[in-house]
């Protein structure tokens, strides 16, 4: 059976890439063996080289951030072995998607606390010297007639100097308190969020390692299947000169060894891009030489609490835009209290006069007390603004709520139906081994002739590769049913074991 890749698109902060949720799934035919010997079609999780393929590396790179990373780290010598967790470790650590998802935390952040000092007493210190000469005439000023004297044109250069100390402070302003605790909910939305993106990263680091384990089980299957056609058309060749099978059998035996030949090429061609994507994702250099850590064999899958109601309590993704409703809300709120009377204080203390060393205190204090009698219906269009929005985000959370529903039943059922793929494909795998065997014999004994070898060959390869893609499909729809309970790291070693 050809490889079949299930192309998964994610939607979210992370939007937006980010948040990668469990995805609707496509499968498309890449050609290869014939599947008519007892393969079966099993969903194939995300290639995550796939649709990356851009004229601009920057587009790629802001399409989906959780395809790159930031390279870190020298290369070693020889070749390391990397495991699932190992792996993992590199991607929350050096993973584009998550970075840009810590720094939006800190954009949130910063946003709160310039809300928060808004409602804080604000102090400075303020200092002049003033240096005039005033004009009498450009003033008004002037003597009445008779006054016996005259005024010069000007007053002569005076001086005056002052410094203070300001304090200004809202005493009560309910739009401003309501918009500071909105930015409070938006970043404890934004730290879920981040949560919510090392899932994603967890996922996608799974599927590419996985899928690298996939392809190394190809190229061994390949070389194995060489292995034999390499001694089958010795066998060939040496009965075609001793005249025992014809030369028809003797070039079919070619062609099938050349064809092995490439089989092996491409495996591991294959497993290089595989690796490289992984890499990408993780931030281990690209020149790195290195191998999983040991083979991902069938183990079924362990029973835990994988409903729909436990979802809903631990996706991060879903309560992050529980927060953002309430922060939502608490905007309607701001927008309405607009209309509320404020209050404020100001006051400043110092000393005034010629200069420092005749300094006399100086000190002001005033209350305030703002109302709005008319806004020419500024208020009343921000108040229908904000509940428009608390509308959308109210909406965009129940339907996350069903798409968390439907996230966790189609992870189930691709894995039941992957994990019953697995047991019929190692039957088939099993029989085609054997049929292969009976094949060669009947060759050998002159029962049959070549052909029926060969097709006994590629049934093999199709049985293998069957087996391979299954359990590459169970493996992946492991890690997105972990995905989709959400607390993805959490859930690996139940999953996996001793990884």
């Amino acid at each position: 059976m050809g490889k079949r890749i299930i192309q998964s698109t994610f939607a979210g902060v992370l939007l937006s890439l980010i948040s990668f949720p469990a995805a609707a799934q496509s499968v498309e035919n890449s050609g290869g063996a014939s599947a008519s010997y007892g393969s079966i079609e099993t969903p194939r999780p995300i290639n995550p080289a796939a649709a990356t393929t851009n004229p601009s590396a920057r587009a790629t790179q802001t399409l989906n951030p959780y395809l790159g990373s930031t390279p870190e780290g020298a290369v070693t010598e020889g070749e390391i072995k990397l495991s699932l967790q190992d792996a993992v470790d590199r991607g929350l650590r050096f993973n584009l998607g998550l970075i840009d998802s810590q720094q939006a935390d800190a954009s949130v952040r910063a946003q709160r606390e310039r809300a928060l000092a808004e409602l804080l007493p604000q102090i400075s210190a303020r200092a002049e010297q003033t240096y005039e000469q005033l004009s009498f005439k450009s003033i008004g000023i002037k003597l009445p007639p008779g006054a016996g004297f005259q005024l010069p044109p000007t007053s002569g250069g005076f001086g005056y100097s002052e410094a203070r100390i300001v304090a200004q402070s809202a005493i009560f302003n309910a739009e401003l308190i309501n918009r500071y605790k909105s930015q409070k909910a938006l970043e404890a939305a934004s730290i879920l969020s981040t949560k919510d993106a090392r899932d994603v990263v967890v996922f996608a680091v799974g599927a590419a390692y996985f899928q690298v384990v996939a392809s190394q089980a190809r190229v061994a299957t390949a070389q194995a299947a060489l292995a034999s056609t390499r001694e089958l058309e010795t066998q060939v060749s040496n009965q075609y000169k001793s005249e025992v099978s014809p030369e028809i059998d003797a070039l079919r035996a070619q062609v099938e060894l050349h064809t092995a030949e490439q089989r092996v090429v491409d495996a591991t061609n294959d497993l290089e891009k595989d690796k490289l994507t992984l890499d990408r994702i993780t931030g281990i250099p690209l020149k790195q030489a290195w191998r999983p850590s040991r083979d991902y064999d069938y183990t079924p899958l362990p029973e835990q609490d994988s409903d729909a109601k436990s979802a809903l309590q631990t996706r991060a993704d879903l309560a992050s835009l529980k927060q953002t409703v309430a922060a939502a809300e608490l905007g309607v709120k701001a927008a309405r209290a607009q209309r509320v009377p404020s209050i404020s204080f100001a006051a400043d203390y110092g000393g005034g006069g010629t200069n420092p060393a005749n300094y006399n205190q100086v000190y002001s204090v005033s209350g305030g007390v703002s109302v709005p009698i008319f806004t020419s219906g500024r208020i009343r269009s921000d108040v229908h603004e904000a509940e428009a929005a608390l509308v959308q985000r109210r909406a965009e959370y129940r339907d996350l709520g069903g798409r968390v529903a439907y996230d966790v039943s189609v992870a189930q059922l691709d894995a039941k139906a992957s994990e019953s793929a697995i047991k019929v494909s190692a039957e088939n795998k099993a029989l085609a081994q054997r049929a292969l065997t009976q094949s060669q014999d009947r060759y050998t004994n002159g029962v049959t002739n070549y052909l029926e070898v060969v097709q006994a060959e590629e049934a093999l390869v199709a049985a293998n590769e069957n087996y391979i893609a299954s359990l590459f499909s169970f493996n992946v729809a492991k890690i997105s049913l972990a995905r989709a309970l959400g607390s993805s790291e959490m859930r690996l070693p139940a999953l996996f074991g001793n990884q």
